[in-house]
């Protein structure tokens, strides 16, 4: 009989990974301390070599910059490859026009394959975006088009997810690397107790992801939390490439979640790291 770590791959979705063309655009965030070696391109190409190597039928491509062009570049991209099945990307949620920029992103003839939006919370000035009442009506524009919205936010700012998710509830919120809890302090409590009102909300989900390069001992608290509080069925499978190359390969990225779910059901595994993303994003199968 298969081994589960077989099973498991038969379907396995990624559910968060990036691409960028330095030439293209910049991406001044890779200017940042730290984030050196990712000043190269990586495209779909390098994407492909490393997931299908370790047995990745599907990928989700999220933006990276808030710029209109990305968006549409990144669906060209989809379109055009059998691994991308599927694309997170921006709009100006905060613009009065916000519903037909959705929608020209819809009648485009790749437009079928957005199927959620994320801006860089965690880098506004204004630690109450995901409050202002235009936000809202950004969100719920992206709601009335089918789309989820990405949440990447640090962990202060979980209560103001909280809030925008409770005052959206048609509008499918996905909580990126697990609200980025600071790994270096002792489990935080108010972390915790974040998480598991984010988690309260039917319209909310969660990513492991960006977090799985660190060492798998240090982030069995935090999974076993977003487990608890969201389950499995609300629980997928994200390498974060290639930032995770940053301290992990995507082999040993695939593998850290594999550990970390490894008491799991096949049915619940399966769950975390594919039909999860399959249902949230629209991917079918």
């Amino acid at each position: 009989m298969p081994s589960p770590d077989v099973i498991a791959a038969l379907d396995l979705v990624d559910a968060h990974q990036h691409v960028w063309d330095l030439a293209a655009r910049p991406q001044p965030w890779l200017e940042l301390p730290g984030h050196e070696p990712l000043l190269r391109n990586y495209t779909e190409a390098d994407l492909r070599r490393a997931a299908v190597a370790a047995g990745v039928t599907a990928t989700v491509v999220v933006q990276t910059v808030t710029d209109p062009a990305e968006t549409t570049d990144l669906l060209g991209l989809a379109a055009g490859s059998d691994l991308i099945a599927a694309v997170v990307g921006w709009v100006d949620l905060a613009a009065r026009d916000v519903a037909d920029q959705i929608a020209a992103l819809a009648e485009r003839p790749d437009g079928r394959l957005l199927r959620g939006l994320r801006h860089p919370v965690l880098t506004e000035p204004d630690p109450d975006w995901l409050a202002r009442p235009a936000v809202h009506r950004g969100l719920r524009a992206a709601g009335a088009a089918g789309l989820c919205f990405d949440l990447i936010v640090p962990a202060e700012q979980l209560p103001g997810a909280t809030g925008a998710a409770a005052a959206c509830p048609g509008v499918t919120f996905v909580l990126d690397h697990l609200g980025i809890p600071d790994l270096d302090r002792p489990l935080d409590e108010l972390w915790m107790h974040d998480v598991r009102e984010f988690a309260a909300l039917p319209n909310t989900a969660c990513k492991l992801s960006g977090l799985l390069g660190e060492p798998t001992a240090r982030l069995i608290p935090y999974y076993e939390t977003a487990l608890a509080e969201f389950g499995p069925d609300r629980l997928m499978f994200g390498s974060d490439w290639p930032v995770c190359t940053l301290t992990a390969s995507y082999a040993q990225v695939l593998q850290a979640a594999r550990a970390l779910t490894s008491g799991l059901s096949q049915v619940e595994r399966s769950a975390i790291f594919a039909g999860t993303a399959r249902r949230i994003y629209g991917l079918g199968g």
